[in-house]
């Protein structure tokens, strides 16, 4: 029997993401707080939902992608959340980027109700959801994962849906990790441009050597152009990485793991947003070592 889908959150990710599963010959019902997101949906043929339980009553696999951990709280345990809909046997896939220690906890009122919760956060960015390529970091039951795996791979290649651990919060847990580690290179990198740009050498073919050699990477491609040309049109917004950092570091905290680099990438971004650059990408981050060095 074909899955009838649920998604609920239509932002800049969510959207691209669950036009694909549409695209696919999924059924979908679409809820958001803006109906405007729902239109462009049922445009193109998902069906409306007024609320999280009438999504959760229509159909048995529910995805989530809202902004943080108390948006999926509230998504899933509200008077009219998923919760209150959901029936025995259906999969939640929790595609945000929250707490792990919440995700388990949701994981667990979800258990109570019969049905399995998968936590499954995304990276990529607004092109890997465009694009259909985002890579999904999948925590939770083996079996539900399988049940549910044609419809991940709407959104992200077979080979980058990767189920990381049994345990709920594994999804979120790498998701984490995934955070720091782009954290760490853009710092890498933004440091690497200021030089170049204050040493009177192009940045444009700076990158383009390394690029060639053992310091390529995703960040120094995609992040290290968007530096260049100055373009921070968001693909990921500055106050979104804020949030995941402070995620990063209170899972480090439970889990006693000291990081020193992420904590100065940390201030970085918090620099850039109290100069304004919330709603920029989060590649501008790269712009306040542009002015510690007095480059442009």
């Amino acid at each position: 029997m074909q899955e009838t889908v649920g998604f609920i959150g239509l932002g800049v990710m969510g959207r691209p993401m669950a036009k694909h599963i549409l695209d696919r010959g999924f059924p979908v019902v679409v809820h958001n707080r803006s109906p405007k997101a729902q239109d462009e949906l049922t445009a193109v043929g998902a069906r409306a939902a007024g609320s999280a339980a009438e999504v959760a009553r229509q159909c048995t696999v529910i995805i989530t992608m809202v902004p943080d951990t108390p948006d999926v709280e509230r998504v899933l345990t509200a008077e009219d959340g998923v919760l209150a809909g959901l029936a025995a046997g259906s999969v939640v896939i929790d595609m945000s980027s929250i707490s792990p220690v919440v995700a388990k906890r949701l994981a667990a009122l979800v258990a109570e109700r019969g049905s399995v919760m998968l936590d499954a956060p995304v990276s990529g960015g607004e092109i890997g959801a465009i694009n259909g390529t985002l890579s999904i970091m999948v925590g939770g039951d083996a079996a539900a994962l399988t049940r549910v795996r044609p419809i991940l791979e709407c959104m992200g290649q077979p080979e980058k849906v990767i189920h990381v651990g049994a345990e709920p919060g594994s999804g979120q847990t790498c998701k984490v990790c995934n955070q720091i580690a782009i954290g760490g290179a853009l710092a890498g990198v933004s440091e690497a441009l200021a030089l170049a740009k204050k040493a009177g050498v192009d940045p444009v073919r700076v990158r383009e050597a390394l690029l060639g050699g053992f310091a390529s990477s995703r960040v120094l491609e995609v992040h290290g152009e968007r530096l260049i040309k100055g373009n921070f049109v968001p693909g990921f917004r500055t106050a979104l990485y804020q949030k995941d950092l402070r995620l990063a570091t209170e899972t480090a905290a439970a889990n006693g793991v000291a990081l020193p680099a992420t904590a100065l990438v940390s201030q970085l971004v918090n620099a850039l947003v109290a100069s304004g650059g919330k709603d920029l990408d989060y590649s501008a981050i790269g712009t306040v070592l542009f002015q510690l060095a007095s480059v442009k």
